[in-house]
């Protein structure tokens, strides 16, 4: 009798802690729902404060207070929620911004305001329209957005290539943003410029890699030394081959022909990828001015495996950064370790596309339990600091999933890419 008590109090248990789940799943999928519309904004014309007018109606991160502008790399998590929350409208019109930005400028800045004119952001537009297409079998529209998407293309490969024909992060700044970087550097890495005695040549090559690691959209962080033009970073490479992999089935959508080319530059890629970004059994950054792999562990490789861009055999040196990187609260943005400095894009701060990308990369190479323990990890770490605070954010820490510290700036209150990465994980898991 003793015994069947305590299994029928034991499964009370278990169903109130399911319950429980529930509901804050539930109240963090209400507050997503009811606050979307908070982060549309219309602006069709530039204002005299430096924002350039939109065509559409788009999305910004926050639905108040910063960051109220439509950013490049963010918005494709951001499209990814809505389109999973049924908001496939919202997303196209995003989408079709992103591309009249290309179409104007021939890139896509960091984001809507004049002072992101001086670099880009990680190249998601052709990864956008594949998901819009997914949802709206529009053919008409990649065939309006295929001649974009060579333009954006044609950017990467003229402005941001290097020697061994892989690409890298970079910027144009005028002089007055060189002196403004020279100050946010200073501001937010704790650099005292004059006491170095740099020259003024010294200054700006520094304040240069620091507009190419804005351009990373991992501003800033450890994995390039403060060197960014120096480095062929693993996440551009493999989101570049994501493009080109895209632009072969674009073009065989719209019978453009160009399919084999496409393919072409595809597997020269993943070629290339593996000559210069595989060392010792893992994927590093490639530092090509000294011929020399970082030795950062950080998760920008499982973006190879969210772009499909290596075969079976390199997939499983990826999995294994795990073992480094994988917290109670989610995956580090790189692994535990002194760095001479602290950064918002390192240990122990969890960053939602790094999520959304590593638990989709592990699914689609087949490692299941992996991608779906990693969801949930990260997924509850939002719904208890949701239930909490009722407010979800830009970042969090892998260790306990609270909100970190201020590290160059404040952790803001956020919807954009941690509502997208948020909805698709939790119908990932949960099947919905």
């Amino acid at each position: 009798m003793r015994s069947r008590l305590l299994l029928a109090a034991a499964s009370l248990l278990v169903i109130a802690s399911c319950n429980g789940a529930q509901q804050k799943r539930r109240a963090v999928r209400e507050y997503i729902s009811a606050t979307w519309e908070k982060t549309l904004r219309v602006h069709p014309e530039d204002t005299p404060d430096s924002l350039l007018g939109l065509p559409r109606p788009y999305t910004v991160p926050c639905d108040e207070g910063m960051f109220n502008e439509l950013y490049y790399w963010d918005t494709f998590f951001t499209n990814e929620g809505l389109i999973a929350d049924g908001r496939i409208g919202i997303a196209r019109d995003n989408t079709e911004d992103i591309l009249y930005l290309i179409d104007k400028y021939g890139f896509m800045p960091n984001g809507n305001r004049i002072w992101y004119l001086s670099r880009s952001q990680p190249p998601f537009a052709a990864l956008m329209v594949a998901a819009v297409f997914d949802a709206t079998s529009d053919t008409a529209f990649v065939r309006r957005a295929y001649p974009t998407l060579e333009k954006e293309y044609a950017f990467w490969q003229l402005q941001r290539s290097t020697p061994t024909g892989l690409n890298r992060y970079g910027g144009e700044p005028d002089e007055k943003l060189l002196k403004e970087m020279v100050g946010t550097l200073g501001k937010r890495l704790g650099d005292d410029f004059r006491s170095k005695g740099w020259s003024q040549e010294q200054t700006e090559r520094f304040s240069r890699h620091g507009v190419a690691e804005c351009e990373s959209g991992w501003d800033f962080n450890p994995r390039f030394d403060r060197r960014c033009e120096d480095f062929c970073p693993v996440d551009l490479n493999a989101l570049l081959y994501g493009m080109e992999s895209r632009m072969a089935r674009f073009s065989e959508i719209i019978g453009r022909g160009e399919e084999v080319l496409w393919q072409e530059r595809a597997q020269k890629r993943k070629e290339l990828i593996i000559k210069y970004l595989y060392s010792d059994g893992a994927f590093y950054d490639y530092d090509w001015v000294n011929g020399r792999s970082s030795d950062v562990v950080s998760a920008a490789p499982f973006v190879l495996l969210f772009t499909g861009a290596l075969d079976e055999d390199k997939a499983q040196a990826v999995v294994n950064s795990l073992a480094a990187l994988e917290y109670p609260a989610g995956l580090a943005v790189c692994a535990d370790a002194a760095y001479p400095y602290k950064y918002q894009w390192s240990f122990p701060n969890c960053w939602p596309p790094l999520q959304y990308m590593a638990v989709k990369g592990l699914d689609r190479y087949g490692r299941r339990d992996d991608a779906r323990r990693l969801a949930a990890s990260w997924t509850t770490a939002v719904e208890n600091l949701f239930a909490r605070t009722g407010k979800l954010w830009e970042k969090t820490t892998c260790t306990d999933g609270n909100v970190p510290e201020g590290v160059e700036y404040g952790t803001p209150s956020m919807m954009g890419w941690t509502a997208g990465t948020y909805v698709c994980l939790s119908k990932y898991l949960h099947n919905e």
